[in-house]
């Protein structure tokens, strides 16, 4: 029994070796959500002007994305000239301008334009907290029934545009 213990130091330093050889080769950007293949939550917020209810059933009726914004975010200014390329392409993309305040995310989108279809205004980021946002941004695929199909976090670059607009097509195809 005394020679088991002389090898116990042995065993950890092994055991705790493999783990840390192990996440090595995990992606750290690759959060899991919940949510893959479940409907966007149900909610009912005012659009970012003011002026409409919107709820889930407004995100319904294309392939879209749906992306987490917010002026406070740094990041989300380096997506931003992204996602309006991604728009003028015909893609729909829905905002969720994410515990923010309403005059600066307006004057956000007439200083650097504004690539959304709407802008769901969540000041208290209820909405953000029933997606599971981990901060900002982050971007969601909804298929036309706006059930979550996919999630990135992070800005979304051309190299990522290039990934999501893959996966955007294998759901318009009915194969994700």
């Amino acid at each position: 029994m005394r020679k088991l213990f002389l090898f116990a130091p042995l065993a950890i330093f092994l055991g705790l070796g493999f783990f840390l050889w192990k996440g090595l080769y995990l992606d750290p950007r690759a959060l899991p959500s919940a949510l893959l293949d479940k409907p966007m939550p149900a909610f009912e917020l005012q659009s970012l002007n003011g002026d409409k209810q919107l709820t889930v059933a407004d995100l319904k009726g294309d392939v879209a994305l749906v992306n987490v914004w917010a002026t406070w975010c740094p990041t989300c200014k380096e997506e931003h000239q992204v996602l309006n390329q991604i728009a003028q392409e015909g893609v729909t993309i829905f905002g969720i301008n994410y515990k923010d305040e309403r005059p600066k995310a307006q004057d956000w989108l007439k200083k650097y334009l504004n690539p959304y279809k709407a802008v769901i205004f969540d000041p208290d980021g209820r909405l953000g907290l029933d997606l599971g946002v981990y901060g900002a941004p982050e971007t969601y695929i909804i298929d036309a029934n706006g059930v979550i199909k996919f999630r990135h976090v992070g800005a979304v670059d051309q190299q990522v545009w290039q990934k999501l607009k893959a996966i955007m097509e294998q759901v318009k195809g009915g194969k994700a």
